[in-house]
């Protein structure tokens, strides 16, 4: 599986930590390590996934975390199974983990989880 995960220095995350909640997740969805799966998750400011909402959804708001499905899911020429992208908000994963006195780096997990989810078909209301 390829787990792509961007952001800048200002936005520290255990990359080793969210990939291997990702893949436990994928697993739950009948994925295995040896799929030729790809997901890219960006961590940003406020600023900036406030911008993305505003731009996809029509919402003039920031928010904690956006996801991107990809609609063509067959492998594409290098064999990667592209499922989408997800963009999670630094800040407010931060604001999260301090109201509900958690670590950070399992918030951002959550938050990322919670976009496969979307990512993989699951809505909510």
């Amino acid at each position: 599986m390829k787990i792509d995960i961007f952001g800048d220095s200002r936005y520290p995350v255990d990359r080793k930590y969210l990939r291997q909640e990702v893949i436990s997740l994928l697993k739950e969805f009948g994925f295995n390590e040896a799929d030729q799966v790809f997901i890219e998750v960006t961590m940003m400011g406020n600023r900036k996934i406030k911008e993305l909402n505003r731009k996809f959804r029509q919402l003039d708001e920031k928010t904690d975390v956006l996801s991107f499905p990809l609609e063509d899911r067959n492998p594409g020429p290098d064999g990667l199974i592209r499922l989408g992208d997800i963009a999670v908000s630094f800040p407010e994963a931060m604001t999260m983990a301090i109201r509900t006195n958690r670590i950070v780096d399992k918030v951002i997990a959550e938050l990322v989880c919670h976009g496969i989810r979307h990512l993989m078909g699951e809505h909510h209301d």
